[in-house]
């Protein structure tokens, strides 16, 4: 009975996928799947040949196979890996390289032999590549073929590096890189017009041959490309669905990768549920946005005809669930952040007590808190509030050269007009000058210029926050040292960053704290500053009372936002309030038209934040409740 149920459940699945918790014990299985099948060659007394794969995905994988070895003597002295793909041109030693990549992050730690290692060769003149592929597919068929080939997904659905329009029975070759996966890597290589246009691959019929496929993903930003690959038609748009043919394929998911899949973004429709106020508020909002209708027009019809003929059954009549849920997304709203005094807020997002709260927004890029909620930033403050403003890191590598050169260069004319001698600043500048000219993609930038991209990006947070109305006492730089490598690689969070962190919250002693919940940022920035945050305030918690007064909210908008259903706090905005929003988005001059890193949405930050806001009102509005030019939204985390 309980296979009935699982095949239920995953009807919609059109391939095997398990599920981990997370990526760390998805990793671990993964890597112990390798051992096994090494050891179990090697009992036999012959080679395992495995494909293996780059990018962010396997490196916890490779970690676990380094551990293995060192400390369980896994041998990798009779096993030979072909890689799936590699950057062209490009330059083995290259800080880009997978050939790099993959001495880094597991070759140079383990006993393989140096002949036993394959990696498509970046370095081959353009009219050696053919050759060089054909013989590639030779070496794979002469090791006896992939025993077991890992992959990861890329946004475009690509496996490898084939791209949409890739043929099924496609072998290994060089390919042009699709628009958004050069935008993927561009943080790895200083931009986007440093990412190669091209790359040598294997082919999807290459990797059909392999005995065993392994696709791993990770994180939330996967789960829509996931979604398209498991239960999707099949389609040469998303070259992951060909693995829906293979017989020998499994995918392997963290929670978060898997979020999307019908049986759990809506169960409903593959089983019956325990119908809990998340989970029918959540069932709800989506019937009425799949039929269109505002919440109080839904009907029994429409509950049976979309696989809620359950809750209906078990807690109707269906006006009354209406009824309730309508009033659960109205008590959502308000245009009082900070709780509005002496009011009854039993029913409002914020506590009425005490009327003027201490609060702390936290944002991890001098930006993120007017980008995100400078509505409700400003509205605390023109409601009495006592608004700290609190910057993790100092944004500096996310800053043009040559913004460098003006701010230097503005300095060297003031010191002149007031008669101070430029002697050094010109050397200075004549360095910096000098270094850009000669700089290679991504590479570490002096201090002397990190530190003027930082004191850039200072001045223009202090400029959003003055204007939001905060005084120069309340906005703080905290300059978290983990951030401060100068590479787009940041440090492991260290007992440094929670001490500061710790010591300013000590300080204010907030009743709110808003932090960063937007973990879908492509630099990664914000989940680790979140989770410093967490950290301090799980400290404090055991020793300073009032911690147990102190509520997380999370606010989102430069790159997503949260779902209607996950909304606790929903913050109004006039038209006025948005255009003041936009003025304090405007002082980041620096950021403004082409930031250094915008990902993979080519809009400037204050077109992305009014779009978001205004899509939350509408998706409000649709739902029955009032028209509002734009909305803010907020979750509370319960620490």
């Amino acid at each position: 009975m309980a296979r009935l149920n699982l095949l239920e459940e995953t009807r919609y699945e059109k391939l095997p996928v398990t599920i981990y918790p997370d990526a760390q014990t998805a990793s671990v299985a993964v890597a112990q799947r390798i051992a096994k099948l090494i050891r179990n060659k090697q009992a036999n007394g012959s080679k395992a040949v495995l494909g293996l794969a780059t990018g962010a995905t396997p490196v916890a994988v490779y970690k676990e196979l380094v551990r293995m070895h060192r400390e369980e003597g896994l041998s990798f002295q009779h096993v030979i890996t072909f890689n799936l793909d590699e950057y062209f041109p490009m330059q083995n030693d290259a800080e880009q390289s997978y050939v790099t990549f993959m001495h880094q992050n597991l070759f140079d730690h383990i006993d393989i032999p140096a002949q036993n290692i394959h990696i498509p060769d970046g370095t081959l003149r353009k009219e050696d590549v053919a050759a060089f592929c054909i013989n590639y597919e030779k070496q794979i068929e002469d090791a006896g073929g992939l025993d077991l080939q890992i992959l990861g997904i890329g946004r475009t659905g690509h496996i490898g590096f084939n791209e949409p329009g890739s043929a099924p029975n496609s072998g290994t070759r060089l390919v042009t890189l699709d628009d958004l996966t050069r935008s993927d890597a561009s943080r790895d290589f200083g931009g986007k017009e440093n990412v190669p246009t091209k790359a040598i691959t294997m082919g999807i019929g290459t990797i059909f041959k392999a005995r065993e496929i392994v696709l791993m993903a990770w994180s939330a930003k996967k789960a829509p490309i996931v979604k398209k690959a498991v239960e999707g038609e099949i389609s040469g748009e998303v070259p992951a669905t060909y693995l829906q043919l293979s017989d020998n394929v499994e995918f392997v998911l963290d929670a978060d990768a898997a979020s999307e899949l019908t049986r759990f973004y809506t169960p409903w429709l593959v089983k019956d549920c325990v119908w809990d106020e998340k989970l029918k508020k959540k069932a709800v909002i989506w019937l009425a946005s799949e039929l269109n209708k505002p919440v109080l027009k839904l009907t029994e019809e429409d509950y049976n005809n979309h696989g809620m003929a359950q809750l209906a059954v078990e807690q109707g009549p269906v006006y009354n669930i209406n009824i309730d849920i309508f009033n659960k997304i109205q008590h959502t709203i308000t245009g009082w952040p900070g709780g509005k005094p002496n009011a009854d807020d039993t029913q409002r997002p914020e506590r009425a007590e005490p009327a003027k709260k201490r609060s702390i927004v936290f944002s991890p890029h001098p930006d993120d808190d007017v980008i995100s909620m400078g509505g409700t930033f400003i509205r605390l403050v023109d409601q009495g509030h006592d608004v700290h403003v609190a910057y993790q890191t100092s944004g500096n590598t996310a800053v043009w050269d040559d913004e460098v050169l003006r701010y230097v260069e503005f300095a060297i004319d003031f010191n002149e007009s007031i008669g101070n001698d430029t002697t050094h600043l010109k050397g200075v500048y004549d360095t910096m000058r000098s270094f850009m000219g000669q700089k290679h993609p991504n590479q570490i930038d002096t201090q002397e210029i990190r530190n003027v991209k930082g004191f850039i990006r200072k001045a223009e947070a202090i400029a959003g926050a003055r204007y939001a109305g905060l005084p120069d006492s309340n906005i703080h730089f905290m300059a978290l040292p983990f951030y401060e490598t100068g590479k787009t690689k940041k440090n492991a969070v260290g007992e440094e960053d929670i001490r500061l962190t710790m010591e300013l919250l000590q300080k204010v002693k907030p009743h709110q704290v808003f932090a960063a919940g937007d973990f879908a940022d492509p630099h990664g920035t914000h989940i680790v500053a979140f989770n410093i945050i967490l950290t301090a305030l799980q400290r404090l918690k055991q020793t300073e009372t009032w911690v147990n007064d102190c509520w997380l909210w999370l606010y989102r908008g430069a790159w997503h936002e949260f779902e209607t259903h996950e909304i606790e706090m929903a913050v109004p905005l006039s038209p006025q309030e948005v255009l003041r929003k936009r003025q304090a988005i405007f002082k980041h001059q620096s950021q403004k038209d082409t930031p250094v890193f915008p990902g993979d949405d080519a809009r400037e930050f204050w077109v992305r934040a009014e779009d978001r806001n205004r899509d939350t009102a509408n998706k409000y509005n649709q739902l029955g409740l009032a028209e509002y030019e734009a909305m803010e939204a907020f979750v509370r985390y319960k620490f």
